[in-house]
């Protein structure tokens, strides 16, 4: 299978936080990570918006993502700058 991404992402099981709309936050596991996305599992992607932070407490680190696919439940997004 040919890899069309843009850069390389690892695979990592890793607990997140999708944060938006002045403090609304919903669990996630970040199951692949790379420099200009990731692709994290929830519960159900119902009522995560197009645009919101990914938040990593282990790493302290904050992502400003905007959701490129949904599947049944999990989300590809990509990090924007």
């Amino acid at each position: 299978m040919d890899e069309h991404r843009i850069a390389p992402r690892r695979r990592l099981l890793k607990a997140g936080k999708i944060s938006f709309g002045g403090g609304a936050v919903i669990d996630c596991t970040i199951r692949n990570l790379s420099e200009t996305g990731a692709a994290l599992e929830v519960i159900s992607p119902v009522g995560i918006p197009e645009r919101f932070t990914l938040v990593i407490e282990a790493d302290h680190s904050h992502f400003s993502c905007r959701v490129v696919w949904r599947k049944e439940k999990r989300i590809g997004v990509h990090f924007e700058t």
